[in-house]
């Protein structure tokens, strides 16, 4: 009787935290969300959020070890992932954050509370409309060796400042404050991305949207 009642705690306690995960199989199955690493197992992922290596300084993914991004967005990240292969044989994508929740957007907003909310989303979009990785199509990255040792890309991910912002890598490398190796580094990371379709914006180097915030809200559905 007692092992028969220690089993039911497991599996009530399993089920229990596989519903209370941020994406559930239900997410899952009803947005058409993919493991990135079911489509190709050599993509290396390291979420930021599942850490405490983050502006907040606190995870807020919990036990998610995945990512999870919508199927077309992931179809054009492996696309990525090969051209970089073909051009650097000896280099990885490593995948920071792909598929947001809102609620967790909201997490990241509200971490930013003693800054003006006009000047919030130099930093973080705001929830109310939502990140274009709310929608799944969306990812942060940056270069590795095989190993998982990143390049120098000049600042860390969540880097709040014009050191990471791509439009300012010529000034910045001009005034000593970036080395041209970093800005090449970056390069190798733009050139795969753009190749495979995603668009870079101006101020975080490791952040890309597969389409554009309008076209990807006709195509998509916020996941709350």
């Amino acid at each position: 009787m007692i092992k028969i009642l220690s089993f039911l705690i497991i599996i009530a306690f399993w089920g229990c935290s596989n519903s209370d995960s941020i994406i559930s199989k239900k997410t899952i199955s009803k947005h058409d969300l993919v493991n990135i690493q079911e489509l190709d197992s050599t993509l290396l992922v390291e979420l930021k959020y599942s850490t405490t290596d983050n502006f907040m300084e606190k995870d807020v993914y919990g036990d998610l070890q995945e990512c999870y991004m919508r199927r077309i967005p992931a179809q054009m990240l492996v696309k990525a992932h090969k051209v970089l292969k073909n051009k650097h044989p000896n280099l990885r994508l490593l995948i920071y954050d792909g598929l947001r929740p809102r609620s967790i957007q909201w997490t990241l907003w509200n971490t930013l509370s003693d800054i003006p909310e006009l000047e919030r989303t130099n930093f973080v979009a705001d929830p109310r409309s939502g990140s274009i990785h709310n929608f799944g199509a969306a990812v942060d990255l940056t270069v590795a060796y095989k190993n998982g040792v990143s390049l120098d890309m000049g600042t860390h991910y969540d880097y709040f400042g014009e050191l990471a912002f791509p439009r300012l890598e010529d000034s910045l490398v001009a005034v000593g404050d970036l080395k041209q190796e970093q800005v090449n580094n970056r390069l190798i990371l733009r050139d795969a991305m753009t190749q495979a379709g995603f668009s870079p914006i101006n101020s975080e180097w490791w952040h890309f949207d597969s389409f554009p915030y309008k076209e990807t809200k006709r195509k998509f559905s916020i996941i709350e």
